[in-house]
């Protein structure tokens, strides 16, 4: 069960990302088919190159698990611009955002 949603995640970053699983492979230092055998449920990653493969994708380890955060890269994008905001464009964005998530 959790291998799968590792799986799930990882190709779902990975296609995100826009890249083939043999370049993602290359990228982060293994064979040409590295990810394609993790993604086929052959193998699972060590911890060091599951923080390679985060680095890549350019996620933390927790938003990689996060499968709540569909685009974790905007997120950070967005908390990044929204940390130079006032209190009182804070205040009305979040009105924003509340209406239209809801």
């Amino acid at each position: 069960m959790f291998e799968e949603e590792f799986v799930k995640r990882l190709t779902e970053l990975r296609i995100q990302k826009k890249v083939s699983a043999r370049s993602m492979s290359l990228s982060i230092g293994q064979s040409p088919n590295y990810i394609f055998g993790i993604e086929s449920g052959k193998t699972m990653p060590s911890m060091s190159a599951f923080f390679f493969i985060c680095d890549y994708l350019g996620v933390t380890p927790s938003e990689f698990f996060n499968t709540n955060n569909a685009n974790p890269k905007q997120i950070q994008s967005i908390n990044q611009d929204l940390l130079k905001l006032d209190f009182e464009s804070l205040e009305h964005l979040s009105r924003v955002v509340h209406k239209m998530a809801n």
